[in-house]
């Protein structure tokens, strides 16, 4: 079996000019490649000997808005006393270098027992890339979620259509920028013997982060 770095040595040898980056972290293997070279890699990828992954184990959108810019939105949490796993004001209003979405494919070699990501950054004017469905037909429900929660379309779906939400959902809800409550809100009409959907009713909570503090009264004396 070949180790995490051999495999990253060959797929950067085979696809070198097709790959956009190639992120070898944790002991994972992650690489970007644009849309318009997403088939032509998976099916490499599926078919070439030397990878052999057959098996697509995911397919999920990504929305970076706001990524590492901020610990917290809240109207009262500080850059004290809690954290998020970035470096507090190294990334503090840095502007966001990637485009803002991306779809993530996972993959997995059943004779190799090795995995990999390809990642597909989309601009948000521009949120198409091609489907993957005929490559790998488990594919069929993961982009049709994908394209639910994030508003990704992929090109070439046999059914493109919300999976989660129902069909007079408004908006996206996995973005960043959906609101918690929601755009409308659904009831049932007895008149009318149908669902009906109206403005959004309740008043919004701000949410705030929990905060663990220290407590010399629960400290263990020595």
């Amino acid at each position: 079996m070949l180790s995490i770095e051999e495999l990253s040595t060959k797929v950067s040898t085979r696809f070198g000019r097709l790959l956009e980056q190639s992120i070898l972290a944790n002991g994972e293997l992650t690489i970007v490649v644009a849309s318009q070279h997403l088939q032509e890699v998976c099916l490499a990828l599926r078919d070439e000997t030397a990878f052999d992954f057959k098996a697509l184990m995911d397919v999920c959108g990504v929305d970076y808005l706001q990524y590492g810019i901020s610990e917290w939105e809240t109207n009262s949490a500080t850059t004290t006393g809690f954290e998020r796993g970035v470096e507090v004001g190294a990334l503090q209003n840095a502007p966001l270098k990637q485009p803002r979405f991306a779809s993530v494919y996972h993959l997995l070699s059943l004779t190799n027992n090795q995995r990999i990501r390809i990642r597909v950054f989309l601009n948000e004017s521009d949120l198409k890339v091609p489907s993957v469905v005929d490559i790998w037909p488990s594919a069929n429900w993961f982009e049709r979620e994908s394209f639910d929660l994030f508003g990704i379309f992929y090109i070439g779906h046999p059914d493109l259509r919300r999976l989660l939400t129902d069909y007079g959902f408004i908006g996206h809800p996995f973005r960043k920028d959906f609101p918690l409550i929601g755009n409308v809100e659904a009831r049932y009409d007895a008149k009318l013997q149908r669902v009906v959907y109206e403005p959004v009713s309740i008043t919004p909570r701000i949410l705030e982060p929990k905060v663990i503090r220290r407590d010399n009264r629960y400290e263990v004396g020595e």
